[in-house]
């Protein structure tokens, strides 16, 4: 089992373990801001009355764990302050933490979260493609549960992989509206009797879009609630250490087996799209202090329209305007504003070529430094 020191060097975090104990108690042992992500599913506190049958009279298998039950809202509110604060404690500064829940939970746990100081970024709604029906009839079937996201402080620089989950979705902007499947089939875990291990197992595919798009690779992911282990499967797989807390011995049991035969994806496709924004910035007086373009020449817009020359100081004069690429491109188009990188194009070989490409060609230097 992998250990990590932290920066004092005084505690080493359990990483890749799944610690048997009380979640509260475990996390206040672990040490303050030593954790990129949490991921949290916490009892949903059902307060479900009496067996639920299908029309064919056949028992539902619901959720009726010893684990689920409160004794009442004011019990289950304490829980939750005591959990969120210890979990707030482990975050980094800036850390953040995604909470599952539904209908029966998850508003009372938002209002503790924001009464925690944790800062909500989104709620996502996790709307699932095949939900069990409402066989009562009596309600509308309850197709959806709602996540929280939140980072730990309003002024926190959390992780957003902004494009890596545009290109998740085909290019698209990725939505607060996830459309994926609940856990059946081959990926519904059985126990050693050939039952459902656990009743509410989240799909891997959940749990893949969160950490792809809020973790970076090497960073450490806390489960505190971790049932049969989906947060641990799928950080293994993304190349992310974990820890995670259970209690139950027959969900660690199963866990374990899960962790253990699920296998890291090689390093290079662990690689995701980066942001544009998260590039070094090069501004375009560096493209003239190099030689790459020199004082005079004349650089044409790519729509062909327009024409500005260069000068020493890597400003733009045209006609009727002077400044940066951007401001010159945006007064020649008349427009509020203009990315001049991708607006402007100089002549080489006969062709017009971007001027993005000198700016990628310094960025290349610069991350080869870097590595």
């Amino acid at each position: 089992m992998a250990t990590k020191k932290t920066k004092k060097g005084a505690h080493a975090l359990p990483l890749n373990q799944i610690l048997d104990g009380d979640c509260i108690e475990i996390m206040n042992s672990l040490p303050a801001e030593s954790v990129d992500l949490i991921f949290a599913d916490p009892p949903y506190n059902l307060q479900l009355k009496g067996e639920l049958h299908r029309p064919d009279n056949s028992k539902v298998d619901a959720v009726d764990d010893h684990w689920d039950q409160f004794d009442s809202f004011a019990v289950y509110d304490k829980f939750t302050r005591e959990w969120l604060a210890a979990a707030k404690r482990l975050l980094k500064p800036n850390g953040a933490i995604w909470v599952i829940g539904s209908y029966h939970n998850i508003f009372r746990v938002g209002a503790e979260m924001q009464n925690a100081g944790l800062w909500i970024l989104n709620d996502v709604v996790w709307r699932k493609s095949n939900p069990m029906p409402n066989f009562r009839g009596m309600r509308l079937t309850n197709a959806h549960e709602t996540m929280i996201w939140a980072s730990k402080s309003e002024k926190s620089k959390y992780t957003f992989n902004y494009d890596a989950l545009k290109s998740l979705n085909e290019g698209i902007q990725m939505r607060s509206d996830w459309v994926l499947p609940i856990c059946n089939g081959h990926e519904r875990l059985k126990d050693d009797n050939g039952d459902k291990a656990h009743p509410t197992q989240k799909p891997e595919s959940l749990l893949h879009r969160i950490l792809v798009g809020a973790t970076n690779p090497g960073d450490v992911v806390l489960d505190p609630f971790f049932g049969t282990g989906t947060t641990g499967a799928v950080a293994k797989k993304l190349g992310r250490d974990f820890i995670g807390i259970e209690r139950e011995a027959a969900y660690r049991k199963v866990a374990q087996r899960r962790i253990d035969n699920a296998r890291k994806y090689d390093r290079s496709s662990l690689e995701v799209t980066t942001s544009k924004r998260a590039e070094p910035r090069v501004p375009f007086g560096q493209v003239v202090e190099r030689g790459m373009l020199n004082p005079g020449e004349v650089l044409t817009s790519l729509n062909g329209r327009h024409s500005a020359k260069v000068r020493a100081d890597g400003t733009l004069i045209a006609r009727d305007a002077r400044g940066s690429i951007h401001q010159v491109g945006a007064a020649l188009e008349g427009a509020p504003s203009c990315n001049g990188w991708t607006f402007w194009g100089f002549l080489k070989d006969g062709k017009t070529i971007p001027i993005d490409i000198l700016r990628q060609q310094i960025r290349a230097e610069m991350q080869g430094k870097a590595n």
